[in-house]
C-alpha cells in the first residue's frame, strides 16, 4: 500500500497539475518559516485522507517567487484552493487540520 504525498509543485509544472486535477490544495511555504513548518505536517495528513480525491501541494517560495507574485502571496503560510482549474478559495495564516478539511470538503 502506498503511503499519499503532498507534492512539491514548481512553475514547469503547477498549470498542469491545476488544470488536471478537479481539486488542488496549495501551500505556499518557505523553510524558515515557524507557522508554515507547523502546517507541514497537516498537508501530510490531507495528502492521505484525501488520496484519489485532491491533491495536495506545496510551493517553497523561496525557489519559486514567480508562482507566488503570481497569485500575489505576501504572507506565509497561504493556502489556495483550485476548483475545475481555477482558484476557489485562500486561506492566510496557520490554520487547523479541520479548517483545510472544510476548505476542501465543500469544494469536492
Amino acid at each position: 500500500m502506498s503511503i499519499a504525498s503532498v507534492v512539491h509543485l514548481t512553475k514547469g509544472d503547477f498549470d498542469k497539475t491545476v488544470q488536471d486535477n478537479n481539486v488542488v490544495l496549495v501551500d505556499f511555504w518557505a523553510p524558515w518559516c515557524g507557522p508554515c513548518r507547523m502546517v507541514g505536517p497537516v498537508m501530510d495528513d490531507l495528502a492521505q485522507k484525501y488520496e484519489g480525491k485532491a491533491v495536495i501541494a506545496k510551493v517553497n517560495i523561496d525557489e519559486q517567487g514567480e508562482l507566488a507574485a503570481k497569485f500575489g502571496v505576501q504572507s506565509i503560510p497561504t493556502v489556495l484552493l483550485f476548483k475545475d482549474g481555477k482558484l476557489s478559495s485562500n486561506e492566510v495564516g496557520a490554520k487547523s487540520f479541520d479548517a483545510y478539511v472544510a476548505m476542501i470538503d465543500k469544494n469536492i
